[in-house]
């Protein structure tokens, strides 16, 4: 879905899309997709790469926002999908920051249990079915994506070094999407009204991503005794490609560590990060011993970021799923 797709439906022209931010292009599903299809094949491709059988696997999380039915949760669709019938698989949404606060989840499962060795975390979201399009300010935005990384153990001195999860529930109503749950229903009279589309506070949320970027930086990178010097990559939601770069400017993260794919791809929400960590791995590789920061904000407001040894060299590898083999649970 190109910008002059795009400018055609929200009646912006394509120069202001990619001058507020930096996006020149984004994906959308196919009218028979849903969150699980994307899903199932991200989860395929990162069991492929890393070389495991889906019957191998301890836990499935799936981040989303944009689950297929409001139940069952999405992680049982795919896990169905993949054979992985020793998993137990469920969902987390803190909308634009569920792949980080999954894979946090899932760490902490398979460090808890002795017994357990390997969790595939994936992020996925449809935004496009639930976007606003009179709304031009958030509708430029979004595309659709998944991506999934498998999480296992390593030494002691690589992998998941340390993370940080925030919430402020005082800010919940900066990103909503009003109907739909217990409190509103969506009915024929609400889904008129817009009940069921996105909504964003965008100057608001801007204010906060300001804020608790550098913030949340410092405070992962201080917890190991590191610097923003240290640090070889981030990995951050992409949310709007002009926005991420002053914020990292700001916190002292050089342009060349800081990875993008929003001009690409636009804010595919949940999706973001793994996507992300999958066009580094094809790109430039990421090399054992590097410092690794994954770093995702969304709405609650929520944020988290992990701090990641790499744990092996991944240069000219091609999928997420052998790049986060070695993560350590």
């Amino acid at each position: 879905m190109t910008n002059e797709a795009l400018a055609a439906r929200t009646g912006v022209t394509a120069e202001w899309i990619v001058e507020r931010t930096g996006i020149h292009e984004r994906r959308f599903c196919e009218s028979g997709q849903a969150t699980s299809d994307l899903a199932g094949h991200a989860a395929r491709r990162a069991l492929e790469a890393a070389e495991l059988p889906a019957e191998l696997l301890d836990f499935i999380v799936v981040g989303t926002s944009t689950p297929d039915f409001p139940q069952p949760a999405t992680a049982v669709v795919v896990q169905a999908a993949l054979g992985a019938d020793k998993a137990a698989a469920f969902d987390v949404n803190s909308v634009c920051a569920s792949f980080v606060y999954a894979l946090d989840t899932a760490r902490g499962l398979l460090t808890a249990d002795p017994n357990a060795r390997y969790a595939l975390v994936i992020g996925a979201d449809i935004y496009s079915r639930q976007m606003n399009f009179d709304d031009h300010r958030s509708a430029v935005l979004f595309g659709d994506g998944a991506g999934a990384v498998v999480l296992g153990p390593v030494d002691d001195d690589h992998g998941i070094l340390t993370s940080r999860l925030l919430s402020d529930g005082r800010l919940s109503e900066l990103v909503k999407v009003a109907g739909g749950g217990s409190r509103s229903p969506l009915t024929p009279s609400s889904l008129l009204a817009g009940e069921g589309l996105f909504t964003m506070r965008g100057r608001a949320v801007r204010e906060y991503v300001q804020q608790v970027v550098p913030d949340l930086l410092c405070a992962v990178l201080k917890e190991c005794d590191l610097t923003v010097e240290d640090v070889d990559l981030v990995v951050p939601h992409q949310a709007n490609a002009v926005l991420l770069r002053d914020c990292f400017s700001a916190a002292g993260v050089a342009p060349d560590k800081l990875h993008l794919t929003c001009p690409f791809y636009g804010n595919t929400a949940a999706a973001s990060i793994p996507v992300t960590l999958d066009d580094v791995v094809r790109r430039r590789g990421i090399e054992r011993g590097d410092v690794v920061v994954l770093l995702g904000v969304g709405g609650g407001m929520s944020a988290g970021a992990s701090l990641h040894r790499w744990a092996g060299t991944t240069a000219g590898l091609s999928g997420v799923g052998d790049a986060e083999r070695a993560v350590r649970s």
